[in-house]
């Protein structure tokens, strides 16, 4: 499925060398994780009960915070499985 109003272009940081020319260069083409594969999410219960304590326990309504895991591809190669098994709540400053 193609969602052009959630796309926005690759970026990467600024460096004092430059391994490819930056310059763009042919017709634009859209990169989307799901276009080809089925993606599948699945989540250590014990991570989300991390988060969500974390969550219940801050005072901020918004706060940072990060799910850690792994993304792999399906033996059959038709899917993509991403596995959050970590939290990490991240730091103030």
């Amino acid at each position: 499925r193609f969602v052009p109003e959630r796309m926005f272009p690759f970026s990467f940081p600024l460096s004092k060398c430059a391994l490819w020319d930056p310059v763009p260069m042919g017709d634009v083409i859209g990169s989307h994780i799901a276009y080809y594969r089925n993606p599948k999410l699945f989540m250590m219960e014990k991570t989300l009960r991390l988060a969500y304590r974390h969550a219940k326990q801050n005072e901020k309504k918004l706060f940072v915070c990060f799910l850690l895991g792994t993304l792999a591809v399906d033996e059959d190669g038709e899917g993509i499985k991403l596995t959050i098994d970590r939290f990490d709540p991240g730091r103030e400053v």
